[in-house]
């Protein structure tokens, strides 16, 4: 019976991540805005609850996924001194990953995340499942840390609920 039940608390992530992103979809829509995501930790999660989405080509640009840091560097020209000064998973370079995600593709609106899923990399003052979030739109620009609790897939679903969450906010 166990498994039953897991079954069905898995279809309603599931279920709550594709109608945040629909809502995503409909406000960029609504708005004329293209949607740029710029992801570490979650290695194309938001990505993929977006173009989930019919009509996603409307309103997603494009991708990056820059799991390692001269990756960061290299495609969202995140400065490796920035990197080396506050570390991968910190607001400065989700800040950052944004504004280079936004200057590397026609969209006009950007998410990222990095962070540690799991279950090793944690770091002193940065335990497993500490996230951080960027949402961009030309010059302004919001981060937030957070702190995940649950395993490497519990902390990537939150993840990506959390920033498709921002995104809404983001853009009303």
């Amino acid at each position: 019976m166990e498994p039953d039940i897991l079954c069905r608390q898995e279809l309603q992530v599931s279920t709550d991540i594709n109608e945040l992103a629909a809502q995503v979809g409909r406000a960029l829509q609504d708005k004329g805005l293209l949607l740029v995501t710029a992801e570490s930790c979650t290695g194309g999660g938001v990505s993929q609850a977006v173009t989930e989405i019919a009509g996603s080509t409307g309103w997603f640009d494009c991708g990056f996924v820059c799991y390692s840091n001269a990756s960061k560097t290299e495609l969202l020209e995140v400065p490796a001194a920035l990197v080396a000064q506050f570390g991968s998973v910190s607001e400065e370079v989700a800040a950052a990953m944004a504004q280079g995600a936004l200057a590397n593709s026609n969209a006009h609106l950007a998410v990222s995340t990095t962070g540690i899923a799991g279950p090793t990399g944690a770091v002193p003052g940065k335990p497993v499942g500490t996230v951080c979030f960027g949402w961009a739109n030309g010059d302004t620009v919001h981060t937030e840390r957070l702190v995940f609790s649950g395993d490497r897939r519990a902390v990537r679903e939150q993840t990506v609920i959390h920033a498709l969450q921002g995104l809404l906010r983001f853009v009303n």
